[in-house]
């Protein structure tokens, strides 16, 4: 192994462990001040505020697109160290942003403002301060979009210790925040939308000022260049497409259930996806850290490093799903009991065919994140995301014909299988990446560890009862089984020699 990749591998492993710090961080204060933020708002308002914020929010799907759009020229740049097309590219994505803000708001403030005010149930006497809460959750978009060229320079420059220590920041801050809540003699409604909107802003200002102190390329300078702005754009539409066909899905799903089945199924869907997201969280941290490696291998040329990469981070963050999401699949009855304090229908095949579907979206990352570092996605995008639209008439047609609601996640997880070789065969078209040689190194290992991990915990399941006692024996020992089996059958000699290298020193540097 080169230096050079030695201390690419060491900063993937650092910033993955910086990144995971940091959500941690935000979860446990997320779970606090969601719950006094509930008591302080109440269940209206609270509702208010979620309904409010969920029309602007619908921008996240364009802001999205862009921002995957904006890291990949940067971290390409960045890559080839081309200084001054780094530094092009940056004031002309700041550019973009800029005019995408005002037409924004220009559709916020007329159709917006409308629609929240004759088409969204609203209690008379919440009006005015639904309003003000609009108004902020705008001020908080626009603040969003126009620090995203910023955040992409982070990411590009793999510095996510500023990510760790910004989080801390923002956490004091939003428990300040309920603290005043409970004293402050305002409408706590409207003053809990203007003091989020003055925390976005103050950590808009903590990256702006960081980045432009620490990166050359952060100093706008205007940029008129044509052929780099239609660049930008169509790269942008295109993830849009993909952005929009994954939105479609999601929501498509909610309302064929809604539609063929009642209420409590949505409510079993809800919950099975809350669980999902705490495991997909863990697993896209990991992706955070290594997608610019991917990238910046393509933009030198080094595809064999590049290949390596993608190999490596498939079926690592497989692993990574694996160790979270075994133990979730085979105690999910007791879980559920043991978090909500009842068991929804369907709500068990649900949580674990979610999972699954994540696993398989999981494994494929890496290899769109090569179709991503090689501008080239309107194949990709056009077939993965028409691929992933044709879920709901699949789907309809499944309900139509007497399916029950698990049929349709059954349904996504036969064309996530699809979308994983769609994307293995455009990734082999575009940079000739080697097709078999994935299909047997990643995907059938992923299968064949899982089939050996799987016989014990599903054993000591079994022979166990229902009992908090039990099942923390049994999720204790489906960890132990699966870290051991990964260790000795699926890593290399290499990667085991690294492992321990790096355990090593970490206990030198303790000792």
């Amino acid at each position: 192994m080169s230096k050079n990749v030695h201390n690419n591998n060491k900063r993937i492993l650092h910033n993955t462990l910086l990144l995971y710090v940091r959500m941690l961080f935000i979860m446990v204060v997320s779970l606090y001040t969601s719950r006094v933020i509930l008591n302080c708002l109440g269940v209206e308002d609270y509702g208010i505020y979620n309904v409010v914020g969920g029309v602007v929010a619908m921008m996240g799907m364009l802001n999205s697109a862009m921002s995957s759009s904006t890291t990949r020229y940067l971290t390409y740049e960045l890559g080839r160290g081309d200084t001054v097309k780094l530094s092009q590219t940056f004031s002309m994505c700041l550019q973009i942003y800029i005019l995408v803000s005002i037409l924004f708001v220009i559709v916020a403030e007329t159709i917006g403002l409308w629609f929240l005010n004759t088409q969204l149930v609203i209690p008379y006497n919440r009006i005015a301060a639904a309003n003000w809460v609009y108004q902020f959750s705008i001020i908080s978009v626009v603040n969003q979009l126009l620090l995203n060229p910023y955040n992409a320079s982070i990411i590009a420059h793999e510095r996510m210790g500023i990510y760790a220590y910004v989080s801390i920041i923002d956490a004091i801050l939003r428990l300040i925040i309920v603290y005043l809540l409970l004293i402050i003699p305002f409408d706590s409604l409207i003053s809990y939308g203007l003091m989020v909107m003055i925390i976005s802003i103050s950590v808009t200002l903590i990256y702006r000022i960081y980045c432009i102190r620490n990166f050359n390329e952060c100093h706008y300078r205007y940029n008129g260049d044509k052929v780099l702005f239609k660049q930008l754009i169509s790269y942008s539409g295109w993830n849009l497409f993909g952005s929009v066909a994954a939105f479609v899905k999601g929501q498509g799903l909610n309302i064929l259930i809604n539609v063929f089945f009642n209420p409590s199924v949505n409510a079993a869907r809800g919950i099975a996806f809350q669980i999902n997201t705490a495991v997909y969280t863990f697993i896209n941290n990991f992706y955070t850290a290594v997608k610019p490696q991917i990238t910046k291998y393509y933009a030198q040329g080094d595809l064999f490093n590049m290949q390596n990469l993608v190999f490596k981070s498939s079926i690592f963050s497989f692993y990574l799903i694996l160790i979270l999401a075994l133990p979730i699949i085979i105690e999910t009855p007791q879980i559920i009991k043991l978090w909500l304090g009842q068991l929804p229908e369907y709500v068990i095949p649900f949580v674990r065919l979610i999972i699954v579907i994540s696993a398989v979206d999981g494994i494929a990352s890496p290899l769109m994140t090569v179709a991503h570092a090689t501008g080239k996605i309107a194949l990709y995008q056009g077939l993965v995301g028409t691929a992933t639209i044709l879920i709901i008439p699949i789907s309809y047609f499944t309900l139509k014909m007497g399916g029950s609601p698990v049929s349709v996640f059954v349904v996504s997880l036969i064309v996530a299988i699809l979308c994983l070789f769609l994307r293995l065969f455009i990734v082999k078209r575009l940079v000739n990446f080697p097709f078999w040689k994935y299909t047997y190194k990643v995907f059938l290992k992923a299968l064949f560890i899982t089939g050996m991990s799987l016989p014990l915990p599903l054993y000591i399941h079994v022979k166990l009862d229902d009992s908090f006692e039990s099942l923390c024996i049994s999720v204790f020992a489906c960890l132990l089984n699966t870290l051991l089996i990964i260790y000795y059958v699926g890593l290399e000699k290499n990667e085991k020699k690294y492992i321990i290298a790096n355990i090593k020193n970490k206990i030198k540097r303790k000792l």
